[in-house]
């Protein structure tokens, strides 16, 4: 009772006023909250793509998948706040922004806003600049590789990336006024960072001893499994943030897009551990996790207007595509450790189409083309200025080590280094896996 009066009685002193709470700065505040750690989820897949990337290598190569990981944000970050988010979000031309350079956009009117969005922008540069680490793996220039880091996260992604999301800042983007779908970027982050992948696997070439004389496959596994599948875990932690945080806002509408990706990343990994089995009589470890990725980069164009049931039809289609594009890429003797083309690549033009396929407000043909020609063009964007990129790298540095560096593992000759120092790694200038026999 003293407590109730007590409270009534604050009027009286003036108090009330003071810590009355208006609902729309309460709800302003939760948006900053929201935003931000899920801004702090998806820098978390920065860790997840260095585990997944260096499981599926060689340990001789763990180190340098760890500095690259770690260059590829470091890097990004200061080329994407100098240049890369007015190209993408400034005052637009229709395809590409002219202002807000060296993040001069965050002064005045909303300035705490634009820091929020800012950060929450930069870990998506990040990832799309990642996605290519894993495709070039165990035989790139760690200098080529810098270079290229920051004309993707400064030029290559956030022009095509104003395309379709220039609107949520400053700018306008053309295929965005079409009507083109990509919530959270089955096609603007995934695919452009897939399709630059596929353009630097085939500059650098195939790794030594993938193929033999007569174009056979021939396996080269991973050195550590269940570090693949922590940064599979990792992943799928943070895509939470990087599918509910594209809303930006901390209202309900998170609930679906959480329920969205976890049916698509689950049923991705099912079908694609099926495929396995059915194919080859077991089901195959690493497959099952790129299945899990595979779903999730399907869900991430649509989470947020598709329903449940069809999130679950997209992650098993993707979980399907995933084990023949990697089929199809070895086939054409396109070298690809991780799997990285077909995951972001492929299965984020799948889920770009099929965010039009099973849109909630109904089926259109005129839709469905939109996304068809947003794939498209991003796929020729992105594969074109990655050849003429990574073309340009070779000529003026070269974009490959020797063969002598590559047979005795990055880490040692690029960084001096060994992740594994009480393992030995190296023999006699031959290379072996962990559990290959030394005496043989």
């Amino acid at each position: 009772m003293a407590a109730a009066g007590l409270v009534l009685a604050l009027p009286g002193f003036g108090l009330a006023e003071e810590v009355a709470i208006n609902a729309a700065e309460v709800q302003e505040n939760l948006n900053f909250v929201w935003t931000l750690i899920a801004a702090f989820m998806v820098f978390i897949m920065q860790a997840g793509f260095s585990m997944v990337e260096a499981g599926f290598t060689r340990a001789k190569n763990a180190c340098n998948i760890l500095m690259k990981n770690m260059m590829d944000f470091s890097v990004g970050a200061l080329g994407f706040w100098a240049l890369g988010f007015g190209l993408m979000f400034g005052v637009s031309n229709g395809f590409f922004g002219t202002t807000d350079f060296f993040f001069s956009g965050a002064s005045g009117e909303g300035e705490a806003w634009n820091y929020a969005f800012w950060m929450f922008q930069t870990v998506f540069a990040a990832t799309a600049a990642t996605i290519i680490s894993g495709a070039v793996a165990e035989r790139t220039k760690f200098s080529a590789y810098l270079v290229y880091s920051v004309f993707v996260s400064a030029i290559v992604y956030p022009i095509s990336g104003s395309w379709a999301w220039g609107g949520l800042f400053n700018g306008s983007g053309w295929l965005e006024n079409l009507g083109f779908i990509d919530f959270a970027g089955s096609t603007v982050v995934h695919s452009v960072g897939g399709w630059l992948a596929l353009a630097g696997a085939i500059v650098v070439g195939p790794r030594l001893g993938k193929y033999d004389k007569g174009g056979k496959v021939k396996p080269i596994p991973g050195h550590s499994i269940p570090l693949a599948g922590l940064g599979v875990f990792l992943l799928w932690f943070g895509w939470y943030g990087f599918n509910a945080g594209s809303t930006t806002t901390g209202d309900t509408s998170i609930a679906l897009i959480a329920v969205t990706t976890t049916l698509a990343a689950a049923a991705g990994a099912i079908v694609a551990m099926g495929a396995t089995w059915f194919k080859y009589g077991k089901s195959d470890v690493g497959m099952t996790l790129n299945g899990a990725l595979a779903g999730l980069v399907g869900i991430t164009a649509g989470c947020e207007n598709v329903s449940p049931l069809s999130a679950v039809i997209i992650g098993a289609i993707a979980g399907v595509l995933v084990l023949y594009s990697v089929l199809f890429f070895d086939k054409i003797k396109v070298d690809d450790p991780v799997g990285a083309i077909s995951v972001h690549g492929v299965c984020g033009a799948w889920g770009t189409l099929a965010a039009g396929l099973f849109d909630t407000a109904g089926f259109s043909l005129q839709v469905v083309g939109v996304q068809l020609l947003g794939i498209v063009v991003y796929f020729a964007w992105a594969f074109g200025a990655g050849l003429i990129l990574f073309k340009l790298i070779d000529v003026l540095m070269g974009m490959r080590v020797s063969k002598e560096e590559e047979m005795a593992g990055l880490d040692f000759c690029e960084h001096g280094a060994s992740a594994y120092p009480d393992f030995q790694t190296v023999r006699l200038g031959t290379v072996f896996t962990p559990g290959e026999s030394a005496g043989k």
